[in-house]
């Protein structure tokens, strides 16, 4: 779905822009019962410029989760089923002979839209799943010396399942270090189950959005102007000392063998802004670095391997880092 809508003439207020925001979550909804704080955290990197890595076993709606996400904000989406036998070609594109002319001309990839379902990243090799760094840290795609840009806004949301592992290949941390949070997508509860069992039984066809009701929350300029909005949300210098605190802490951690890097606190610190704007703040509190830390930093500690074999949690090192790090009053 394409956004064709006119420029704004008069720039919308924050509040306006926050509405809007939020009337996503009622429109996904619509299609998707019992992951509101996974759409919470997709409203969050797309606010922070950023990307999400999705991880939950088959069935848990991530792809609709996402189809439905692009359908409310009105922005194109490709999906891409990443397999072993997948060049980076096919994700970013490629030069193609045209006979007629005698020339070579480039043929856009998926990656040339708003919204890019990477389905199953960890099925295809690391050459391929590097296919999408330049694009994610860039948002551009270099080819025989030419660099396309990539629409705006750009948001790539890739799945994988933790629990299957032969013909899988792990993300290495160049590529987990793009992604601004990594969101585990969980079995929802029995009620939530048992509205999704009721919604299919009333005939519900998750392959057609436009039945379920979803319609467009917001335009394109008003996405870009909640970006900008949420980027000037303000810090002050005793919260950035926190999040440095945080980081070191990671380092220094016994379980840990990989701390989290500066672009980690930069990612901690985007990520806060965006939570703190949805909710109206002016500027970050420690209670919204401490909401966002473990959604933005689990994807990118590595754990020493005894601390594996005795079955600690990155998501249990990131808790005992908060309770040990003093919080500024």
């Amino acid at each position: 779905m394409t956004d064709t809508s006119p420029a704004t003439t008069v720039a919308p207020d924050d509040a306006a822009l926050r509405e809007a925001m939020n009337r996503v979550r009622v429109e996904v909804g619509k299609a998707v019962i019992g992951q509101d704080g996974t759409v919470t955290g997709l409203l969050i990197a797309l606010l922070a410029r950023g990307h999400v890595l999705l991880e939950g076993v088959p069935g848990v709606a991530k792809t609709l989760l996402v189809r439905a996400f692009s359908t409310a904000l009105g922005l194109d989406t490709k999906r891409v089923q990443f397999t072993p036998d997948l060049m980076p070609g096919d994700v970013s594109g490629s030069l193609v002979y045209d006979a007629k002319t005698g020339e070579f001309e480039f043929r856009e990839g998926p990656v040339f839209t708003n919204v890019v379902l990477a389905d199953e990243i960890n099925r295809t090799p690391p050459k391929t799943q590097a296919a999408l760094l330049e694009a994610m840290e860039e948002r551009q795609v270099s080819t025989d010396g030419v660099t396309r840009p990539l629409p705006d806004p750009f948001l790539v949301a890739a799945t994988q399942n933790p629990i299957e592992h032969e013909g899988t290949y792990t993300l290495p941390e160049a590529q987990l270090d793009r992604f601004l949070l990594k969101l585990v997508v969980e079995v929802p509860a029995r009620d939530a189950e048992l509205a999704v069992l009721r919604r299919h039984a009333s005939g519900f066809d998750p392959r057609d959005l436009a039945a379920a009701g979803l319609t467009r929350a917001a335009t394109a300029d008003e996405i870009r102007a909640a970006q900008r909005a949420a980027a000037s949300v303000t810090v002050s210098d005793d919260v950035l000392g926190y999040v440095v605190d945080l980081a070191q802490a990671t380092r220094r951690s016994p379980s840990v063998q990989l701390g989290v890097s500066p672009r980690a606190a930069t990612a901690l610190l985007a990520a806060s802004k965006a939570w703190a704007w949805l909710g109206g703040y002016p500027a970050i509190t420690p209670d919204h670095v401490q909401t966002m830390l473990v959604p933005t930093w689990r994807h990118r500690i590595r754990l020493r391997p005894d601390a594996e074999l005795e079955g600690v949690s990155v998501d249990a090192v990131l808790g005992s880092v908060l309770q040990q790090t003093r919080v500024p009053i």
